[in-house]
Formats: structure tokens, sequence, C-alpha cells
């Protein structure tokens, strides 16, 4: 809005780059234009200010489809007036010479009248087609049918009003239908849902199945790894055994070897040792066969002292030597033969 200061009686107008000011005496212009400022006085002076900059507006109505579907339409239409003076002179943009108010609601009004023309070329474009296609390709429609029809208008034309582009923001159905609109496409995205559900837990069985006939078959590769483990094992401890019992009959021919051959070379000395005893005893026997019995005997009794143990005494008794001295000859020929006295015997006594 303008600017406008108190001095004396008069005013002073400061106006904006965005608003078109016509200053009227007596029914005359006297000044006009944009961004302007001057000096008036208020008794005499006839104000006006119309914006030049671009507006936007909008819209909010209701309309009915074909098939008697209540409808919201959401748009806005960006408008300006493209002939300021000549929309002062259709519309009161009349502005107080005190305040610099507008005395009226301008904007208001024009608003109004875009609003009723873009609603009656939508409605009549609505009204012929179905819910469904309002709002799958409704919005691209009514669009272009309220932009023809605002340039066409002539009304608009010659308020100076020149529309520059209208937009559908939407078009939506009464919340009950809307809900009942949607159910389909939510039960199709559920299906759909359920099916990528369906199809991972699928994929998942399947993926399981094939992890556990890799694992069955690593298990019976084990198995038969295990299998032939043992077959090899039982292979080597046959042959340990077999080497084993190999090794012990070599050994055991071996030392039977050795025995054999130490039992005859033991047999060989025995004899040998046998054989030269046999010949040295021959040899003693031949010398031996010669000689008196007498000598024998005596050689008899040193063999038998050299053998017999140490004695320390020997008691001899007339019993004892009596038949040994008569076989050596030595006794009487009365056959007596004198002893001394054993011990105990009684002095002057015989045996």
């Amino acid at each position: 809005m303008a600017d406008i200061v108190r001095a004396g009686f008069l005013r002073h107008l400061r106006g904006t780059p965005t608003a078109h000011v016509q200053y009227l005496r007596r029914g005359k212009v006297v000044r006009q234009g944009t961004g302007l400022s001057f000096w008036f006085r208020p008794l005499a002076a006839v104000l006006s200010e119309v914006p030049v900059n671009d507006r936007e507006l909008p819209l909010l109505f209701h309309a009915r489809t074909s098939d008697f579907q209540d409808v919201t339409v959401q748009a806005s239409v960006t408008y300006r007036f493209a002939d300021p003076a000549l929309a002062a002179s259709r519309v009161d943009f009349s502005i107080s010479p005190g305040t610099g108010q507008w005395s009226a609601t301008p904007l208001e009004q024009i608003g109004g009248l875009l609003t009723e023309t873009a609603q009656q070329h939508s409605l009549a474009l609505l009204a012929g087609t179905s819910l469904a296609d309002a709002l799958s390709s409704g919005a691209i429609a009514v669009r272009e049918q309220a932009a023809a029809g605002l340039a066409a208008d002539r009304r608009l034309a010659d308020t100076g009003i020149e529309v520059i582009a209208v937009r559908v923001v939407a078009i939506r159905p009464e919340p009950e239908m809307e809900k009942a609109l949607r159910t389909p496409a939510r039960e199709l995205v559920q299906q759909e849902a359920d099916r990528a559900t369906y199809e991972r837990r699928a994929l998942a069985v399947e993926r399981e199945r094939v992890i556990g006939e890799n694992e069955m078959h690593s298990q019976i590769e084990l198995a038969r790894l295990e299998e032939q483990l043992v077959i090899q094992r039982g292979a080597n401890a046959r042959r340990q055994v077999q080497e084993a019992a190999a090794a012990s009959q070599t050994e055991t021919e071996a030392q039977a070897a050795r025995e054999q051959r130490l039992g005859d070379a033991r047999a060989y000395t025995t004899r040998a040792v046998g054989e030269a005893t046999g010949a040295a005893e021959t040899a003693r026997l031949s010398a031996y066969r010669d000689l008196p019995e007498a000598v024998l005997l005596g050689l008899a009794l040193k063999e038998l002292a050299g053998n017999l143990p140490q004695i320390g005494s020997l008691v001899l008794t007339p019993d004892l030597l009596a038949p040994l001295l008569t076989r050596l000859g030595l006794g009487n020929a009365g056959g007596g033969v004198s002893f001394p006295a054993a011990a105990g015997d009684q002095p002057g006594q015989r045996p």
C-alpha cells in the first residue's frame, strides 16, 4: 500500500514499484503510473492504487461426476492486472487520502470472479467424467479446461485481468469413497507383498534345502573318507602284524639256528672231551691193569684220602684193620695182630 504522510493541509504519497497509482482531480487524471511520489490536497484528490505484480488465488470447490460422486477440486490461479487504468475504471481500487488503505475490497471481488469462472468450466467438464477417470486423469483435463475458459472470458479481458497460469493440485472424492477406492489397490499391494513374502520364504526354504543337501553330501563324503581311513588303518595294522610275525619268525629261525649250532658245538665239544677222557681213562686203566692189587688199593686209598674232608683224628679198631691187613698179607700165621689200646680201653684188656 501507498505511504501517505500529512504535512499541514497537504499530503504526500509515496508509491511502491508494484502498485499503479492514479491521481484524479475534478474528474481528470493528474498523475498515474508505477512508483510515483507526489503532493496532493486531500479534499480535492481521488486516489486509486492497482497492484501490477502477479497474484496467486487459491481455489477450493466441490463438483459432481457423471456417476453422481462428489469430489473436491483444489487448484490455484495466477493472474495480474495487465491494464491497471482499465481495472481502476471497472473495479473500485480507490484508497483513503488519509491512510492509504482501500476503501472497498477489490481483490476479493476479483477473486470471486476468477473462482466462479474457473469453477463454472471445471464443473461442466467433471459432470461428463466418471469418478475413476476424474481421479486418474481429470486434473490435466480440468486445468486445460479452466485455463481455456478463463482466457476466453470477455469480462476478465474488459477488466484488464490477464490469467497467467492455472494449476490443479488435487481432485479428491469423499473420505468414505476414497477409502473404498483405495481398498482394491491396497489389497493388490498387499497381495504383491504377500507374494513377495511367500517367494522370499520359498527361496529361503530352497536355500535351506540346498544347504541341507550340501551338509548331507559332506557327511556322506566324510563317512566314506572315514571308511577308507578305517580300511587303510586295518590294512596297515595287518601289514604291521605280518611284518612283526615275519620278523619274529626270522628271529626265531635265527635263534633256533644259533641254538642248533651252539648245541652242535657243545655236542662236538662234549664228544671230543668224552673221547679224550675215555682215551685218558683207557690209558690209565691200561697202566693200572698190570699193577699188583696192593698197589691199586693203596692208590685207591690215596685218591680217597685226597677227596675226603679234613679229619682231625681217626680211630681205627681191629675189626676195621684186620680184614685189610689180612688182604695185604701183613698178618701172622696165628692170625693175631697186636694193636695199641684204643681210647677208653682198660690196660691189659684185649679187644
